[in-house]
């Protein structure tokens, strides 16, 4: 098994293919849902992944719903500025999925309210801006994640 990271109607391609990348050289599975606000054949997208695309193992789905179904007995930890408990409070385990939103809405009202236990947040200042970067708030969890697991298939 592996971690998995879940982008839900992701927009800026450097940011995923930032994620690409480290979840290439993480063996973490990544899972993309549409609509895409990128081309998967756009040039920032793969530059951003530089060479690392082919050690990515990547689904793509229509709908949050399509991967909850495909993954039934996943469990799912939703990144959002809005939840109450800080993502370093949750024991990980092998095969949990980090799910985020887009960059300029997050994820959706419908899948936060459907998933109220599962939300996780990153602290941080407030009133100085509205978060991270996708691609770091994505880092910060995974290896957290991965901290916790011993850093498996890692030297």
């Amino acid at each position: 098994m592996s971690l998995n990271i879940c982008l839900v109607e992701p927009e800026i391609p450097h940011n995923t293919g930032a994620i690409a990348r480290s979840c290439g050289l993480t063996k973490t599975r990544l899972h993309l849902v549409r609509p895409l606000g990128f081309s998967t054949d756009d040039k920032h997208l793969k530059r951003a992944g530089l060479d690392y695309w082919h050690l990515v193992d990547i689904s793509y789905y229509d709908s949050f719903q399509e991967v909850l179904d495909k993954h039934p007995q996943a469990r799912f930890f939703l990144a959002t500025t809005k939840a109450k408990k800080a993502y370093s409070d949750v024991c990980y385990q092998d095969g949990d999925f980090l799910v985020f939103g887009s960059e300029t809405r997050g994820l959706s009202k419908d899948i936060l309210e459907a998933h109220p236990d599962q939300t996780v947040r990153i602290p941080m200042l407030k009133d100085y801006g509205r978060s991270l970067n996708l691609s770091v708030s994505c880092g910060i969890l995974l290896f957290e994640a991965l901290r916790q697991l011993n850093f498996p298939y890692m030297e």
